[in-house]
């Protein structure tokens, strides 16, 4: 062998090790089968990361891609001993069933993974596991950020809460907390009921003000009735000037409010927008049923799209940040699910607080405002 060859062969294995260690090896730890609604939904998730898989690609990042079917009734511990290849993963997505999260995220810990949960939220592993990336958000942190964003986006507007006399709703965690918080600050508002006469609803408004609107319930009955009473308040007062601060349910009544929510200037919080016009949302639509065919669930969100997101997010990161990725830069270029996280804890990992306005604005578009 001359010397010139072995100089060639040192320099082929080189690159061969320098592109192995790029390469960046992905888990995937959830229910795939098709027994119930949890498995069609985490299939249809890990379908999504397929095709971020197969973007990235085009984009020169490498990724080997193993995946282990996690049911309900799954012992994490032996899963993980059956795991063929979970010891070298650079991450993790998984578990869906926040039992088995402490176990997983000890191994992802021992074996330095990254582990994104991407649904299960009632662990507070994340508090002690630097390892650990917490995608979901409860309600009750979606709702103290959306009152931070009110109260910072409509201090110039007089609040308008209507009562709809709806004794399930669970929108008193909101609507209280917020009037609290501007009572707090000195801001006065009007409370007004769906069943009070037209006279007596009007004087609710200000005619020196520009009025935002807070229904006590999430439900479309009560928002149909609210809309109705607020279409003859502005027929009989053109001058009020009217919006609407609604809640995520409202995504779901899109196609039957869409042109009253433009009417209404309305704000929607949420951490997803599934955007149907989007060119974008329509391409991976279209992809999906190529590939897989068959069409994606009719979910809000859409399971499909947000594992494109999230793993576009996560192995992007790891693909230009390394070990040092820690998602707290925003991913600018979502489908439908931005993220953006902070630390959970001085010894924890990190939590997804990125939230969002959906807002309908009046001459027929929709913006985005993250917060």
């Amino acid at each position: 062998m001359t010397y010139l060859l072995r100089y060639w062969m040192a320099v082929f294995a080189a690159f061969v090790c320098l592109v192995a260690e790029a390469q960046i090896k992905v888990g995937v730890m959830l229910p795939l089968h098709n027994v119930d609604g949890d498995g069609k939904r985490m299939v249809e998730y890990y379908r999504g990361i397929l095709m971020a898989c197969e973007q990235l690609k085009k984009e020169g990042i490498s990724t080997d891609i193993r995946a282990w079917n996690v049911n309900i009734d799954a012992d994490m511990k032996q899963v993980l001993l059956a795991a063929d290849g979970a010891d070298k993963c650079d991450i993790i997505f998984g578990p869906l069933y926040t039992k088995q999260v402490a176990e997983l995220g000890e191994f992802a810990k021992v074996y330095g993974a990254k582990l994104v949960i991407p649904f299960s939220i009632e662990s507070d592993a994340v508090m002690k596991n630097a390892n650990i990336f917490q995608v979901y958000q409860s309600t009750e942190e979606l709702n103290d950020a959306a009152i931070e964003e009110f109260l910072q986006k409509f201090s110039d507007y007089h609040p308008v809460f209507i009562d709809c006399n709806d004794k399930t709703s669970k929108k008193g965690i909101f609507t209280f907390g917020l009037r609290n918080r501007l009572e707090k600050k000195g801001i006065k508002y009007s409370i007004t009921n769906l069943t009070n006469s037209e006279e007596k609803f009007a004087k609710a408004f200000s005619l020196e003000k520009p009025n935002i609107v807070i229904l006590n319930t999430g439900k479309s009955p009560e928002l149909n009735e609210a809309i109705r009473k607020m279409d003859l308040l502005k027929a009989n007062n053109k001058a009020l000037t009217l919006s609407l601060f609604g809640y995520t349910e409202w995504l779901i009544y899109e196609k039957n409010y869409l042109n009253k929510f433009h009417e209404y200037d309305t704000y929607v919080p949420s951490y997803f927008y599934y955007n149907t016009l989007s060119g974008k949302t329509q391409q991976l639509e279209s992809d999906y049923r190529s590939n897989f065919n068959e069409s994606m669930m009719e979910s809000l969100p859409r399971f499909g799209i947000t594992g494109y997101d999230h793993a576009m997010f996560f192995i992007r990161g790891l693909h230009y940040q390394g070990k040092d990725f820690n998602g707290s830069n925003a991913s600018k270029s979502a489908v439908q699910t931005e993220l953006r996280f902070a630390k959970a804890s001085k010894k924890g990992g990190m939590k997804n607080i990125n939230s969002i306005l959906v807002h309908y604005n009046r001459n027929k578009s929709i913006s985005i405002v993250n917060f």
